[in-house]
């Protein structure tokens, strides 16, 4: 059951730290490229990093990295560009929801904070913020810290976790269940004989489900749950008016104990956090 949510975490937003060096652009906008910019940032001071950065907060069009994994005619831009290939990659419409600068020990060593869209590149902001400052910039060091709900704060180190779980010590593991692991969704309780047509696909209204207060419909997909809490449906509104369910989920691994006292594994999902870290 718990594999059902991928596709609703990979759409979450994430948030990073990254360290950014003013005064040097290299083809791949981090510090693995080759320069093929430099100039003088001595000069750049906070007040001109914190004034460029509002120009990359809110809705805003990036250009991504000509090294990046996007496809064109099915291969990767970076497989393009490292054939020497031309690649000029397109536009693309992402939100930075926050951009925060974190620390200044000069113009190598900018800190900043990012909460941004899926598909942000961080290293299209970095490149970005220095051609604003007219001295260009690169990446240093990126981790990110958050993604969807998950933060490093419950992520532990992979061989912890398996050796953990080799030792039968699954509970010394932070975990989550499903509807807290969906909580960046807006979330609707449906009586138990929608929750009983919704599983079985039956048809049922959209309005059905946003008796006692509405939900936007600009705020779907939304997460359904029964009377118990258990997670039922992520939905979202079809064109007819009905509900259209994107992924449907039992009443049983997540709902509690099974006959006989026994708790299903899937009730709960440990949280292993190596992948966080990893940035764009």
């Amino acid at each position: 059951e718990a594999t059902k949510l991928a596709q609703f975490l990979l759409a979450a937003d994430k948030e990073y730290e990254v360290t950014v060096c003013l005064g040097v652009e290299t083809d791949t906008d981090d510090a693995d490229g080759t320069a093929t910019a430099t100039e003088d940032a001595t000069g750049v001071g906070e007040v001109a990093i914190r004034e460029a950065l509002g120009r990359f907060r809110g809705a805003i069009a990036q250009v991504p990295p000509v090294y990046s994994a996007l496809k064109r005619d099915g291969k990767a831009l970076y497989a393009h560009a490292r054939a020497g290939a031309p690649v000029v990659p397109e536009s693309r419409s992402v939100v930075v929801h926050a951009l925060e600068l974190t620390r200044f020990e000069g113009p190598a060593a900018v800190g900043l904070r990012v909460h941004c869209s899926k598909g942000t590149y961080i290293r299209s902001i970095a490149r970005d913020l220095g051609r604003a400052l007219g001295v260009g910039a690169h990446v240093t060091t990126l981790r990110r810290t958050r993604s969807g709900p998950f933060s490093l704060d419950e992520a532990r180190p992979l061989p912890e976790a398996l050796l953990a779980i080799s030792e039968n010590r699954e509970s010394d593991l932070p975990s989550v269940t499903l509807v807290s692991t969906l909580r960046h969704l807006a979330q609707r309780t449906a009586t138990p004989e929608l929750a009983c047509d919704l599983r079985i696909g039956r048809r049922v209204s959209w309005d059905s489900l946003m008796t006692g207060g509405a939900v936007d419909v600009a705020e779907t997909p939304i997460c359904v749950v029964d009377a118990t809490g258990a997670l039922v449906t992520v939905a979202e509104r079809g064109p007819d008016g009905l509900v259209r369910t994107i992924r449907v989920f039992g009443r049983g691994p997540q709902a509690g104990p099974k006959s006989g006292g026994q708790k299903s594994a899937l009730q709960t999902s440990p949280t292993v956090g190596p992948t966080l870290t990893q940035g764009r």
